[in-house]
């Protein structure tokens, strides 16, 4: 040591230095100091105990000490301090209670050991008082927690179990403390465990395990647990530890092993349900066609007025059953996921005004007025048009038969939030009550309707629910009692074909002349089987390029059939989606006739599904094209099959 000025300082006035210096701080230390003689008294305290408890200096000399301790720690504390002052024992963290001026307690561990040559007892005391609350607190919450608790140090050695733990994996608190962690993992973990360890040590970062994978625990038995584990890395004063969170997940594991069960035991029965009525349904179909059609020849007989009457009742219930079993074969095919959905551009106003077209003689023969105007359905939705011409006729039809006689049914448009058309269909007849509007979606449910002169099959509703979610789209109801009622159908606003082509965005790049193809003076025949008439239009615009090409339309599937026969076209295309027969079955009626067995056949669809294109190229198509058509390669393909002939 040297002194101020740097030179070195006599042996004697260090001690003397050293003397002051401890003097210094036996005053300034935050810790107490106290000597004690042995009757019990304090002789010299430090200011630090005004501090920690409260009394001045001198009130704690007055009395013996054992006084301010705490009655329930006195007699551990005189028998320590009598085995210091008899026994010339040390003592290292001796814990006791002191009482504060203000009547609480502080909790105080001490270090103490007596002078041999006067026999006072020299002590240094600190106040743990709020320690010792954090780690009574930590240790209720790491006891009471409802998981098993484990924390291991840097190495991997448990340190802290808690009751939980020996709850779920069966061993005793002394069996795990020191134990490597992997004691609680299924053998076959164990050598594999250390080197992820060492890798979360080496990163640590709070996180969960088990979400997504199956963790597994080992219990004493050696059974094996389903576990999920929260890991949380921990700095403390003993070093890093990891507090692991450990929940068992058995009873969760079979309650979701049971619903799976659960749900693909439902998934198979309603398979069954929807076989079963498939199967039934065609079945049905078999004995009623004959049932129908001896019914009409019947008719055609001389017959009493009676015996008319009874054939008119025969041919209306069998063609109520038929209603019945077409909608009930189509529900179980939306439920069986085999419905067929070709979804493309459809003209909403074409389209609702041949729907309304269709119910106008039902709606003549109840005095219902039928608005055609269809007000703001000027655009196109993505739907299946055969599919959507179903809903709205059945919704149509509903206006029409549960309205006022003499009241009226208006179908309406508007553009809807997310780029959406809401088609609506109102009704002037007497409502449905506010607790009813939930059941109308339920197949058979008719309100009560089936009491009445109304006919139904309480399907329609079910269907068109089903056929609206199949194309993507929603539908719903409004009513007020006496004030009629209108549902409604929302859809994906699009451009539709013809509106594509104007703007330039169909093909991939702009249409030249014909660079391939057949004489311009050599007039061919091109018959379309289309039901949309956008697409139609879209395709009479395109050959106005091909002036030497004559296009025959057609909208139905035998109609386009008999047309092929009759006019023998150089090329057909041929749309899947028509709504009278399916398009595969009018490619074979079109290549088992002589007249039409050699001509190209081009399938154009919305439904671009790879098994779709192969299993129809198969079956003899020349090629497949997908809506929306590429113009370009459209008339190129038109142009080389035209060629060929």
């Amino acid at each position: 040591m040297t002194a101020d000025d740097g030179a070195p300082q006599p042996a004697g006035e260090l001690e003397l230095s050293g003397e002051l210096e401890l003097s210094r701080l036996f005053e300034i230390s935050n810790d107490g100091f106290a000597i004690a003689s042995p009757d019990g008294f304090f002789r010299r305290l430090n200011p630090a105990w005004t501090r920690i408890l409260g009394w001045s200096l001198e009130e704690l000399a007055a009395r013996p000490f054992i006084e301010f301790v705490h009655p329930d720690d006195r007699e551990e504390t005189l028998a320590e301090f009598a085995a210091i002052v008899e026994q010339d024992k040390a003592t290292f963290s001796f814990v006791n209670r002191y009482r504060h001026r203000d009547g609480s307690y502080r909790t105080i561990e001490w270090t103490s050991s007596r002078a041999p040559d006067s026999g006072y007892v020299y002590a240094t005391a600190r106040d743990i008082t709020v320690r010792k609350w954090e780690v009574d607190t930590f240790g209720r919450v790491f006891e009471s927690a409802p998981n098993a608790i484990v924390v291991v140090n840097e190495a991997g050695t448990i340190v802290m179990v808690n009751h939980q733990t020996e709850q779920l994996f069966g061993y005793a608190k002394a069996e795990l403390l020191s134990q490597p962690l992997e004691i609680l993992l299924p053998v076959r973990f164990r050598d594999g465990h250390p080197a992820l360890r060492n890798g979360f040590v080496a990163h640590p970062s709070a996180r969960a395990m088990g979400v997504g994978r199956d963790l597994y625990g080992a219990t004493r038995d050696g059974r094996e647990i389903p576990i999920e584990i929260g890991l949380n890395p921990v700095r403390s004063e003993d070093g890093f530890l990891v507090l692991a969170s450990i929940i068992d997940i058995t009873e969760r594991k079979a309650a979701e092993s049971a619903t799976l069960e659960a749900r693909a035991e439902a998934e198979r029965a309603n398979l069954a349900k929807s076989e079963f009525l498939s199967r039934m349904s065609h079945e049905l179909r078999t004995p009623l066609t004959a049932v129908l059609g001896f019914a009409q020849l019947i008719e055609l007989d001389a017959l009493s007025d009676d015996n008319r009457d009874s054939v008119a009742q025969i041919s209306r219930a069998g063609r109520h059953l038929l209603d019945l079993i077409n909608e009930v074969l189509d529900i179980s095919r939306i439920e069986s996921g085999k419905m067929t959905i070709s979804p493309e551009p459809v003209d909403v106003a074409d389209l609702l005004k041949e729907a309304i077209a269709l119910i106008a003689p039902l709606a003549d023969g109840r005095s219902v007025t039928l608005d055609p105007s269809a007000a703001g359905c000027e655009m196109h939705v993505l739907a299946d048009r055969q599919r959507l011409r179903q809903v709205l006729v059945n919704l149509l039809a509903n206006a029409v038969k549960y309205n006022r006689e003499g009241g009226s049914v208006t179908a309406a448009c508007a553009v809807v939030e997310g780029d959406r058309l809401r088609i609506s269909i109102s009704d002037t007849g007497y409502g449905i009550p506010p607790g009813q509007l939930d059941l109308l979606f339920r197949p058979f449910e008719r309100l009560g309707a089936d009491q009445t002169a109304v006919e139904g099959t309480g399907m329609g509703l079910a269907l068109s629910k089903g056929l609206v979610e199949a194309m993507g789209g929603t539908i719903g109801v409004e009513s007020e009692l006496d004030r009629g009622a209108t549902f409604w159908v929302e859809l994906g606003l699009v451009e539709g074909a013809l509106e594509r082509y104007e703007n330039g965005r169909s093909g991939r790049e702009p249409v030249a002349a014909a660079s391939v193809g057949p004489s311009p003076g050599r007039t061919r025949k091109l018959l379309y089987i289309e039901d949309n008439f956008s697409n139609l239009k879209l395709v009479e615009r395109i050959l106005a390029r091909r002036p030497h090409i004559v296009l025959v339309t057609a909208t139905q599937g035998r109609v386009g059939a008999d047309l092929a026969r009759e006019h023998r076209p150089d090329l057909i295309l041929l749309d899947l989606h028509l709504p009278d027969a399916p398009g595969d079955e009018i490619l074979r009626r079109l290549q088992s006739y002589p007249e039409t067995r050699d001509i190209p056949i081009v399938i154009v669809s919305a439904d671009a599904t790879n098994s779709q294109i192969a299993s129809l190229t198969a079956r003899g198509a020349a090629a497949y094209l997908t809506k929306p058509l590429d113009v370009k390669g459209f008339l190129e393909l038109v142009d080389r099959l035209l060629g060929d002939q």
